[in-house]
């Protein structure tokens, strides 16, 4: 609670609260976030749960439509799941993946980044020539290859084992950004006082690197972090729709927007029209979040 009060003292604490944009989006976010935590109280149904779909219940529109003859307030999807339902377990698995493929990429971006910006020599050049490497290859690309080797080498893996490979694929490209971000802050701080009179007085170049350089290279990856969590939401989203992302079984906003879309022309548009609306909520919350971030740690816009 103190770490609360203090942080709405702080500039960036202030910021927040002089920004309504900001504090729209980290309420949106909250709520997202909470649902998807807490889906098995909050969920009318659980869509996982095969023994209670009925396929009468497919397809059937939303509450207000036909004069409320249905029972499901969003509609249900083809399997007779309820559409709300499914929405809230599908945040889960996309903010599940999108912050666990982020947070992998912060940890080997950051640290493969820090050592090449404060070795430098051969190091940095090898890093960054692997970082160059990485960045021919479109991120998507990449995602629907791993995706797709990992399914045929494991047809019949358990679910688990296919969002491992979902997260994997999504942070393989995803830290060459964190690395170059790092490493060019990096070479600035190395040469500053602090850095050389830690090393007159014989600490460790190792303790160096994380207790006194990494505090001051955060800034820049706590807002593209924040920025990337949407772009991975929307990476897995797109994986999902094209069939190499999450099982079929797991209702995906992906995926939920992939069966949909095959009865978007026959009328039955709440399929994939809120699954769609859910997903753009998601990532703009987000991004805005990201965005004034960004103008908060900015001494220059202040």
């Amino acid at each position: 609670m103190n770490f609360f009060k203090r942080w709405l003292d702080s500039d960036v604490g202030y910021s927040f609260r002089q920004s309504p944009t900001a504090m729209l989006a980290a309420g949106i976010a909250f709520i997202c976030l909470f649902c998807s935590v807490f889906a098995g109280w909050v969920a009318p149904t659980n869509p996982f749960d095969l023994a209670t779909l009925e396929l009468s219940d497919a397809r059937l529109p939303p509450a207000w439509m036909e004069g409320g003859s249905s029972k499901f307030l969003l509609g249900t999807d083809d399997q007779g799941r309820d559409i709300l339902s499914a929405l809230i377990y599908g945040s889960r698995i996309s903010l599940v993946v999108g912050l666990a493929s982020v947070i992998l990429s912060v940890l080997v971006g950051v640290g493969l980044g820090l050592l090449a910006g404060f070795k430098g020599g051969w190091i940095d050049a090898l890093l960054m020539r692997l970082c160059d490497v990485m960045l021919s290859f479109p991120a998507i690309l990449v995602a629907l290859l791993i995706a797709g080797v990992g399914r045929a080498l494991f047809p019949n893996a358990h679910e688990s084992l296919a969002f491992g490979v979902l997260i994997l694929s999504i942070s393989l490209t995803g830290w060459v950004q964190y690395a170059r971000t790092v490493r060019g802050t990096t070479l600035v701080e190395r040469n500053k006082e602090y850095v050389q009179a830690a090393r007159v007085t014989g600490v460790a170049p190792l303790r160096i690197m994380f207790k006194h350089v990494l505090p001051n290279v955060m800034g820049p990856v706590m807002v593209l972090a924040t920025i990337q969590v949407a772009t991975a939401i929307i990476t897995e989203a797109t994986l999902s729709f094209l069939g190499v992302g999450a099982p079929p079984t797991s209702p995906s906003l992906g995926t939920l927007i992939r069966i949909g879309n095959d009865y978007l022309f026959s009328g039955e548009w709440w399929i994939t029209i809120f699954p769609g609306l859910m997903l753009v909520v998601i990532a703009l919350s987000v991004n805005l979040l990201g965005d004034w971030l960004r103008d908060a740690l900015n001494p220059r816009l202040r």
